[in-house]
């Protein structure tokens, strides 16, 4: 991994390039090198506004998605095809929330009217996240205070800010402490994770290779037949099934009704994927997913750690149960370390480790200053689909069952070794209309969609979404065409 702790700022020849960003990937992914070749990446930093290279970051990881695919048909298909990824466009769709338009107009607001940055009593920083009603109502009982702005204010001055944050994790809420990336370092969780990389494969069970079905010479393209279960929510986990589904897999997210979303996030992301409901707590419904997972090649979960376990669906499980499983997780700060059960969305890992206080003084603010997109999340979404795919290659040739571990605190890291962008935040902003001819019209169960289109170029099977984003729970909890596991 590339040092963690640069300089504030690097002149541009000391950065990774994106390419050699995408090699490095590759490599932690166990990818045949040979790919590398048919990669061509076009753009370079800056691109948005950031001291930050997040335009590389969103190139290489979504780069190397893109590439996994390619790869995995050139594996079913015997012929090799070109991927090609243009930075601005990747950028644009890191940032595939903001641009989303349903039926002309805006979607609807995501965020609660009192998430956001807050001075502590102690003047130090915290960042709320209160987007979902017990998130929200949680902090709020701490606070005891009333759901305004203004009171929350008043209420934090009576705290310290790491304090605050202490009590609302033991409570199972979600704030974040503001950090330098020199506290940062010195704080235990940041140490358990030095020298990681933003995502791990392990196999964990035995199974015998598993090759997926030869493709046709035309028309398939590298997932056809590759059925994943999606129980992830909000950004990072959702864009991992969206790219899968972006490359043919059947893609069925599973909910429950009794679960909180965010209905721009699931139009956004919901691209390409079927969407069922199943409780995990009635004894039918669990058997009902076991038999989806008895038919499924890979299992994508961003809940909160070891939640999906506790209902008997955590990765050792579900190897038993479906030996040659796929099992991807996302966690917030990573599976070791003091804080290995701390939950957490991007916007509060930017703010716990150093990024909004490194931008903001970048920026010579002393307020929090967020990355111009949710990057960690995206980055994120695109290591999950990377990792998901290489287990598949590898699986093929290898056997086994699979574990892919990505979280956001160590993409994070991944985005520090990155380097800084000397001039980054001068950069105007990319609007809407900058974009456009990015944009495609799609229908969906909300309405007519404009969005982003899918930034990995493949030369023989270009990726889109064969299926509307629809309303959860809207298809019943079965695959297409019955059967059994996709790839056999």
């Amino acid at each position: 991994m590339p040092n963690p702790t640069p300089t504030p700022t690097l002149a541009p020849a000391s950065r990774p390039t994106p390419a050699e960003a995408v090699a490095g990937l590759w490599h932690a992914a166990g990818m045949p090198a040979a790919a590398l070749g048919r990669l061509q990446l076009t753009g370079t930093d800056p691109v948005l506004p950031s001291s930050f290279a997040v335009g590389t970051a969103a190139q290489a990881s979504l780069g190397a998605a893109a590439l996994a695919a390619a790869t995995l048909w050139q594996q079913r298909s015997g012929r090799w095809q070109d991927v090609a990824i243009d930075m601005r466009h990747a950028l644009a769709e890191f940032r595939s929330e903001r641009y989303l338009r349903v039926e002309g107009g805006p979607a609807a607001e995501m965020w609660n009217k009192i998430a956001g940055a807050y001075r502590c009593g102690d003047g130090r920083w915290v960042r709320l996240h209160t987007n979902f009603p017990h998130h929200r109502d949680g902090v709020l009982r701490i606070l005891g205070c009333a759901h305004e702005r203004a009171a929350v204010e008043a209420a934090l001055q009576r705290w310290e800010a790491e304090a605050f944050e202490a009590a609302a994790s033991e409570a199972g809420l979600v704030v974040a402490a503001m950090r330098s990336f020199e506290e940062w370092d010195q704080h235990p969780q940041a140490q358990a994770l030095r020298g990681l990389p933003p995502f791990t494969l392990e196999r964990i069970g035995e199974a015998l290779p598993e090759p997926l079905p030869a493709l046709p010479a035309a028309g398939a393209r590298p997932l056809s037949g590759v059925r994943a279960l999606d129980f992830t929510r909000i950004i990072a986990g959702p864009v991992a099934g969206r790219t899968l589904a972006a490359h043919g897999a059947d893609v069925l997210l599973v909910t429950s009704a009794h679960l909180p979303a965010i209905e721009p996030l699931v139009i956004d992301t919901g691209r390409g994927k079927r969407a069922c409901q199943l409780d995990l707590r009635d004894a039918d419904d669990k058997r009902a997913l076991h038999k989806l997972l008895h038919g499924a090649d890979v299992l994508v979960q961003g809940y909160r750690p070891h939640g999906l376990a506790e209902l008997g669906v955590g990765p050792e499980a579900a190897a038993r149960a479906r030996p040659g499983i796929v099992y991807v997780t996302l966690s917030a700060y990573g599976h070791v370390g003091p804080w290995a059960g701390k939950r957490g969305f991007d916007s509060l890992v930017q703010t716990a480790t150093g990024f909004n206080h490194a931008e903001a003084q970048a920026a010579g603010s002393d307020e929090p200053r967020p990355l111009p997109a949710q990057v960690l999340d995206h980055a994120a979404g695109y290591l999950m689909a990377l990792g998901a795919m290489a287990a598949l290659h590898r699986r093929a040739v290898e056997g086994g069952s699979w574990h892919v571990r990505v979280s956001l605190a160590q993409v994070g890291q991944w985005l520090r070794g990155l380097g800084r962008v000397e001039g980054g935040l001068q950069v105007p902003d990319q609007r809407l209309e900058d974009v456009a001819d990015l944009m495609v019209t799609l229908p969906s169960g909300f309405g007519e969609l404009s969005v982003v289109s899918h930034a990995g170029r493949l030369s023989e099977t270009p990726a889109y979404w064969a299926l509307p984003s629809v309303p959860l729970g809207t298809h019943a909890p079965e695959w297409l065409g019955g059967g059994g596991g996709g790839g056999g």
